[in-house]
């Protein structure tokens, strides 16, 4: 039994009705999010929910006050791993990375990368995301109608920003082959992941051929820029990224060897780009709708930046858009589910959660619980002065995780988004086209739609 787990005193947890034989399982598939919705309205912030036919059936126990969610992720952390099937699948494709990993490989990786994640060694990234940011919102002038995908846009934006980073003057060598294989990927995960039974992956179907595909090329251009780097001369060492992993090492946790490098690179191509990604693009489509806040956010930008190109300084100066943000990440959580599997029976808000349980965590309905959020579809920045968020508990707001698993690039995160949303509402101005964004939860939150937004460019 896990250290601190509470047993024996909670009541059953109550159950989501679903259909005879199958359960919810057509809910969840075709509408996850606001299944959680509809189970925590009906049944408070512990609820049970099945999914598929017996001998395949699945329960998801899920979790959903904010209390809760700091016992799962932090105070009895030990008692909740990432023993599921679906960190599986991701573990199978993308390596066993800093997001897979467990146990002691999890430390040895986290100690080796924690240096390269100071605030300082972050900070230095700011004039690599600004000149890409340039960049892209240059090519807008030339959009038809003065209509942009800011979906779209933004997923092209941090895949360059994160490849620059990660990769230096081999972005462009990246860049193709992760736009184009990442989603075949990343579907093949998400349906074997969500899947109750699956075929071998060694067995030739076509899903298992296209998915081996695009591994082989991605693994392929990764594996080419790590050999030269591991055999770049000593005296001739570059800034990216990958040269730090590589580079990285110590005399109680040695040193990456070429798979484990990949590996990280692997993971920090898949969380790096599409959770910082879809913060953007909502961000900007909340501002697009909401013109009086885009007119704040603008004012303070150019109070604090005139002319001059934003740096990792300026976070602290634009509180406001960072307020913008965090409201964002609220309503638009990029990682909208989390999920865990309990080791030994535990008391949560009152009711036990049995040894062996699949946990759901979903941030997505915790952000919108009306004990700590009135109003809670409502986009406010102001919830996140100093003040209101002194006044909240830790876990009402926690989109990159928390505890011991906290994102460990949850600074570059918000480094990156303040800065390319500085560069871009001081270039454009945004009116929305699309009004509502029908989202779902992959590995990370999706759009399933198109997120358009007329812009027009503004005298600096």
């Amino acid at each position: 039994m896990a250290v601190g787990a509470k047993t024996g005193v909670g009541t059953e947890v109550p159950a989501l009705a679903g259909v005879p034989l199958l359960g919810s399982l057509f809910e969840l598939k075709s509408d996850s999010l606001g299944t959680y919705l509809r189970a925590r309205q009906q049944h408070g912030d512990v609820v049970r929910i099945t999914a598929g036919p017996p001998g395949l059936r699945v329960e998801l126990y899920c979790v959903f006050s904010a209390e809760g969610a700091q016992q799962v992720l932090a105070s009895e952390s030990a008692n909740f791993r990432k023993d599921n099937p679906f960190y599986q699948e991701i573990r199978d494709s993308f390596g066993n990375g800093l997001l897979t990993s467990q146990d002691e490989d999890y430390l040895r990786q986290r100690r080796l990368v924690q240096p390269l994640f100071t605030r300082r060694r972050v900070d230095g990234y700011a004039g690599a995301v600004a000149a890409e940011t340039e960049a892209v919102v240059a090519s807008w002038e030339q959009a038809p109608d003065g209509v942009v995908d800011v979906a779209d846009q933004m997923m092209h934006l941090a895949l360059r920003a994160v490849a620059r980073i990660l990769f230096g003057t081999d972005v462009e060598a990246t860049v193709d082959v992760v736009d184009r294989c990442f989603p075949v990927i990343t579907e093949y995960v998400l349906r074997r992941g969500y899947s109750p039974a699956n075929f071998p992956r060694s067995w030739p179907t076509p899903a298992n051929k296209r998915a081996a595909a695009a591994l082989d090329e991605l693994y392929a251009v990764c594996d080419k820029i790590i050999g030269e780097r591991r055999s770049a001369p000593a005296d001739s060492p570059g800034e990216d990224l990958l040269t730090l992993l590589a580079a990285a090492k110590s005399s109680d946790d040695g040193e990456f060897d070429a798979s484990e490098l990949r590996d990280q690179v692997l993971i920090f191509l898949l969380a790096g780009h599409e959770t910082t990604a879809t913060s953007l693009a909502f961000a900007l489509h909340l501002l697009a709708r909401h013109p009086e806040e885009q007119k704040r956010a603008r004012e303070e930008i150019r109070r604090v930046l005139g002319d001059r190109t934003p740096e990792a300084a300026d976070l602290d100066r634009l509180p406001y858009l960072t307020q913008v943000l965090k409201e964002t990440m609220r309503l638009y959580p990029a990682a909208p589910v989390i999920g865990r599997n309990a080791v030994a029976a535990t008391e949560v808000d009152g009711h036990t959660i049995p040894a062996g349980a699949n946990v759901i965590l979903a941030p997505w309905v915790t952000h919108r619980h009306p004990l700590h959020w009135p109003d809670p579809d409502r986009f406010d920045p102001e919830r996140f002065t100093p003040e209101a968020e002194a006044g909240r508990p830790r876990y009402a707001w926690f989109p990159f995780g928390g505890g011991p698993r906290a994102c460990i690039g949850q600074h570059f995160s918000m480094l990156e988004s303040v800065i390319a949303l500085a560069v871009t509402l001081r270039a454009y101005e945004f009116e929305a086209v699309d009004t509502e964004i029908p989202v779902s939860a992959g590995i990370t939150l999706q759009t399933d739609g198109p997120a358009r937004c007329r812009v027009r460019r503004l005298d600096r």
